[in-house]
C-alpha cells in the first residue's frame, strides 16, 4: 500500500486561494488513479476531484467545478489541488486517496469513499 501525506492547508479569507499537495511514498500502484476528498464536521466525506490516466480524464464535484484544478507530477510523486474563489462552505479536512490502476473507479463511482484503498491523514482548510 502507498503512503500519502497531505500538506498546504491553512486559513484563508473568502475569495482567496490555496494549493494543496499530496506526496506519496513506499509502494505505489500508479499516479494515474488518485483523488481528493473532503469532510466537514457532521457531514459525510465527499469527493472533490479525481485524476485518471495521467491527466487524460478529470472529474469534479458540482460544488467546486470551475474553482478547483487537480493536477499531478509523477516525477515528484505528488498530487495537487489548486483552489480559487474559496467560500466558507469549502471549510473541511481535505484528504487525498489512491487506488490500483487496474481497480481504478470510473465516472459513476469515483465519488464513493469506499472504492479507494489508501488515504492520507488530511490537511485542514478553513475559509472565513
Amino acid at each position: 500500500h502507498v503512503q500519502l501525506v497531505e500538506s498546504g492547508g491553512g486559513s484563508v479569507q473568502a475569495g482567496g486561494s490555496l494549493k494543496l499537495s499530496c506526496a506519496f511514498s513506499g509502494y505505489t500502484y500508479s499516479s494515474d488513479c488518485m483523488a481528493w476528498f473532503r469532510q466537514a464536521p457532521g457531514k459525510e466525506r465527499e469527493g472533490v476531484a479525481m485524476s485518471k490516466t495521467g491527466g487524460a480524464h478529470f472529474w469534479y464535484a458540482d460544488s467546486v467545478k470551475g474553482r478547483v484544478t487537480i493536477s499531478q507530477d509523477t516525477d515528484k510523486n505528488a498530487l495537487y489541488l489548486e483552489m480559487n474563489s474559496l467560500k466558507p462552505e469549502d471549510t473541511a479536512m481535505y484528504y487525498c486517496a489512491a487506488a490500483p490502476f487496474t481497480l481504478c473507479p470510473g465516472q459513476r463511482t469515483w465519488w464513493r469513499p469506499g472504492v479507494w484503498r489508501d488515504w492520507g491523514q488530511g490537511t485542514q482548510v478553513t475559509v472565513s
